[in-house]
């Protein structure tokens, strides 16, 4: 077999011992690698209706054919579970050179299962397994836990581990790697922190089997001189993702008082201009040319990595106006291991019930010292902290109805940073997104504001369902990082080109977008199988752009309209081939290859 090793490792931590899983061809060509193989080993794996921090519920860390190779942003790995935030899948990527040394373990995938009594790490050299005693780190931070890590093993290696948050079963707490490489939103951190497991440390050097190594090669070479030639190269260095707030702002949907608003007057202070002022080095994934991690020293004159999400969430969202003030909030989160994302929504959800009067205790908007103090205290649930670290959607229920009007999530995953009150487009990708609110998978944001921004039309939702089955679908698969493609437009006939030299198997747009509607089902299989029941209304972005409209800006007046919205929900159900519930149809799994799925779901919610 080229491309894959065929061989998962199973890492039992109550037996302390590891066995391999083989799997065939077949399977591969089915679900590719990454998000793929991650929910197809899951489905396996998960006894039906676990308790996302049982020792029962496995931690799944997945690469793919194009993971680790020497290739355009290809340092990527899937992490994966059932997730303690929502209870449906969860999985996030991270870039990390422990994707390399995965790939060169001569594993594909490490599935995780059971608990530990005692604080432990693995450490993983070339395949060979060793549990060792982690108690003299547990309670370390990410950034102090991998030095020391590194002092015993070398820096030659790749770490996966988790801080505090994880430790305490924040139920937004990331996988963190190389000093602020997080990913994992939907509470993997916790998943691996119930298993008593604080850190994976991997070391391979087996060369990967590849159909044709040469011809990977030399298209390798044409792809990155492509990124260095592409027209909005040297913006993006400036910049990245930065450049996003003023974007944001100018189109007026830059999240602001927790999503009340889209546009907000001292956005400049958190802004790329004042970022590049201010910029002391830049940070990026293995394999990366175009690196996307601005850094800048925070108010404590420590190293922060930047870029829009987190500071759009500790920054507006919060109207926190001081970018060093956010950065050390954000540095804060990376060593705690808190998600930065769902972080900036609990705050400001929490600063918005304390101005109603829901709660007894205070929380203004843009207090800084209060939220610095905050973030330790939410990573070991300690006061007003624990409150915070069960998230937005359990904050809400506390509070009752009202509660639920200004709670900004989708199936309980935090809303990632665009404001969707004029956005139908955009607000249809995070309510189908797999694991709840994100934008990864389909952010079609600029390009409706760019078009007809106000319409509902099925262009939108035929784009939506495109935008996921070439990001969430081929990118979280392959598992490479999107961004050459997303931001500097690389063609993505490169990837199949890479594809069938790394594979020997020549995949078409249209093979990838059949796998992709595979996997797209099975997680909604998933999602369905542990809930036991399903609703149309899950897929329902937050009711706030539905009944809040915006005061500020141009488009003072404007918010989504339900009854539109829900057409479009129900062109999207016809395209991915479910029913109007948002359950896939049985002739749907059927032509899928997955027919194995079927009793589950006929037996809690029928299929049509």
């Amino acid at each position: 077999m080229n491309g894959w090793w065929g061989k998962t490792l199973v890492v039992d931590l109550w037996k302390k011992r590891a066995k391999e899983l083989e799997l065939d061809i077949n399977f591969y060509s089915s679900f590719i690698g990454g998000r793929g193989l991650a929910i197809r080993l899951l489905w396996e794996l998960a006894p039906m209706g676990v308790d996302p921090l049982s020792p029962h519920n496995p931690l799944i860390i997945a690469s793919g054919p194009l993971s680790g190779l020497p290739i355009p942003s290809s340092g990527k790995l899937v992490v994966a579970s059932k997730s303690p935030l929502t209870g449906g899948y969860g999985d996030g990527n991270i870039g990390t050179m422990a994707s390399h040394h995965l790939k060169r373990s001569g594993y594909d995938a490490i599935a995780i299962i059971g608990a530990s009594e005692k604080p432990i790490y693995l450490y993983i050299d070339d395949g060979k397994v060793e549990f060792l005693d982690a108690e003299s780190i547990w309670g370390l931070n990410t950034f102090k836990a991998e030095e020391k890590l590194k002092e015993v093993h070398g820096r030659n290696l790749g770490i996966l581990l988790i801080g505090p948050a994880g430790e305490n079963g924040v139920r937004y707490s990331t996988v963190v790697s190389q000093k602020g490489r997080s990913g994992g939103r939907p509470g993997m951190g916790a998943v691996m922190g119930s298993k008593k497991l604080k850190a994976i440390v991997l070391r391979g050097t087996k060369e990967p089997p590849l159909y044709d190594r040469n011809a990977l090669a030399e298209t390798s070479k044409e792809a990155y001189n492509a990124i260095l030639n592409s027209k909005g190269y040297r913006a993006w260095i400036a910049q990245g993702t930065m450049a996003t707030v003023a974007w944001s702002n100018a189109a007026e949907v830059l999240p602001t008082m927790n999503f009340r608003e889209g546009v907000w007057e001292e956005s400049a202070s958190i802004g790329g201009d004042l970022m590049e002022k201010l910029k002391v080095d830049r940070r990026g994934c293995p394999y990366c040319n175009m690196q996307c991690g601005n850094v800048i020293e925070d108010l404590s004159s420590f190293e922060s990595e930047l870029d829009y999400e987190n500071v759009a969430m500790l920054g507006s969202n919060v109207l926190l106006g001081d970018l060093r003030e956010v950065a050390e909030l954000n540095r804060m989160a990376d060593e705690m291991g808190i998600d930065t994302i769902s972080l900036g929504n609990s705050l400001a959800f929490y600063m918005e019930a304390s101005e109603r009067g829901l709660v007894s205790e205070r929380l203004e908007w843009g207090d800084f010292r209060e939220m610095k103090a905050l973030v330790p205290e939410i990573a070991r649930r300690r006061g007003l902290g624990g409150f915070l670290a069960e998230g937005v959607m359990r904050m809400a229920s506390s509070l009752g109805e009202e509660g639920r009007d200004f709670a900004v999530h989708v199936k309980g995953l935090e809303v990632s940073a665009y404001d969707c009150h004029a956005a139908p487009g955009m607000a249809l990708a995070y309510g189908t997104s797999p694991i709840g609110a994100h934008h990864k998978d389909a952010w079609i944001i600029s390009y409706e504001v760019s078009t007809d921004r106000f319409s509902y039309s099925r262009e939108k939702v035929e784009r939506v369902v495109y935008l996921q089955n070439v990001r969430g679908g081929l990118f979280e698969s392959l598992t490479v990082c999107r961004l050459p493609w997303v931001e500097l437009g690389l063609d993505l006939q490169y990837y199949l080109r890479m594809m069938k030299h790394a594979t020997g198997i020549d995949w078409s747009m249209d093979d990838i977008a059949m796998v992709s509607q595979r996997i797209y089902s099975l997680i909604r299989a998933f999602w369905i199988r542990e809930r036991g029941s399903w609703r149309r209304e899950l897929d329902y972005p937050p009711i706030r752009w539905f009944k809040q409209p915006l005061t500020r800006g141009s488009l003072a007046g404007k918010k989504l309209d339900l009854q539109s919205y829900d057409k479009m929900l129900s062109m999207y159900y016809e395209i991915r081939g479910w029913d109007e519930r948002g359950i896939p149809r049985k002739k749907t799994l059927s032509s899928l290859g997955l027919d194995f799925v079927a009793p589950s779901l006929e037996a809690s919610v029928g299929l049509s």
